[in-house]
């Protein structure tokens, strides 16, 4: 496999992307629960079909696109708002980011540190959980050991890692929307559907002197690279009490959905019900 890796690595984006949006579409047509998750999802946050059988291409272009960003020659990247992490800095602040799954969220971490995360302690960190397969978890573990971006094993000793580098001014980055083990989460609502939400990304948000910020990567056309979006949180200090806090993170990651449905993962299981535990 990483023979077929770094094969696909030296390929443009715009071949990978046209492979990985065919590639799409076999899966929905082959995969009856992955198709009736995605158009139930999108039926449920009331996106527009059309929009939801857009995000089956662009999955498929998220996948393999992979080889490319972790192996091959670095790609377009642009920033917008990065103003509100250099006023962060500037103020002495940790930057805590929250990115649903969707467009490349891959890349919203490497342009952070690219463009933002080089000057000594301003690297982002970002939690990492090895792949089960030991060829895999070499390929993905030297594509994310790069100059300004650490990883954080998801583990306590990890989640310690995290509020030490926000307590120290640098960056974390977390995807809020992610399933997490029974016990780590609660019960929240988004899109109108109760979700088991972890409380990590609230509780990281009450570390003092933290600036929570939105973040998420639209994938260009035509293999043109790619625009990281950061933006405001803007709803004031989250609430100290955990559902509350889970609400109002679900809603944020609602609002960025909305913004380009066509680039969420719509298939993925966010509605399931962790292992041992009840709705």
């Amino acid at each position: 496999m990483i023979v077929l890796f770094r094969f696909f690595s030296a390929w443009p984006l715009w071949a990978l992307h046209g492979l990985g949006a065919v590639l799409g579409w076999v899966v929905f047509a082959l995969s009856p629960t992955y198709r009736r998750h995605l158009l139930a999802h999108a039926a449920l946050a009331g996106v527009p079909r059309a929009d939801a059988l857009a995000s089956v291409g662009e999955t498929g272009k998220m996948v393999a696109e992979l080889p490319r960003l972790w192996l091959g020659a670095p790609v377009p990247v642009q920033m917008t708002g990065r103003e509100h992490i250099e006023a962060a800095q500037a103020a002495g602040q940790g930057v805590l980011f929250f990115t649903p799954h969707m467009g490349c969220f891959e890349m919203t971490a490497r342009a952070y540190a690219e463009l933002c995360g080089q000057a000594p302690g301003r690297a982002i960190t970002v939690l990492f959980r090895p792949p089960r397969q030991a060829w895999l978890s070499r390929v993905v573990a030297g594509a994310r050991q790069r100059p300004g971006l650490e990883t954080a094993p998801t583990t306590l000793a990890g989640v310690k890692q995290l509020v030490k580098a926000l307590r120290a001014g640098a960056a974390v980055g977390l995807l809020p929307d992610q399933v997490p083990p029974e016990g780590q989460g609660v019960w929240a609502p988004f899109f109108g559907r109760q979700a088991y939400t972890m409380t990590l990304s609230a509780r990281l948000a009450q570390t003092p002197r933290t600036t929570v910020l939105l973040a998420w990567g639209e994938r260009l056309r035509w293999g043109r690279g790619y625009v990281v979006h950061v933006l405001p949180w803007g709803d004031g200090p989250l609430p100290a009490d955990p559902v509350a806090a889970c609400a109002a993170i679900n809603a944020a990651m609602e609002r960025l959905v909305r913004a380009c449905p066509r680039q969420y993962l719509w298939g993925y299981a966010r509605y399931k019900t962790p292992r041992g535990g009840a709705e």
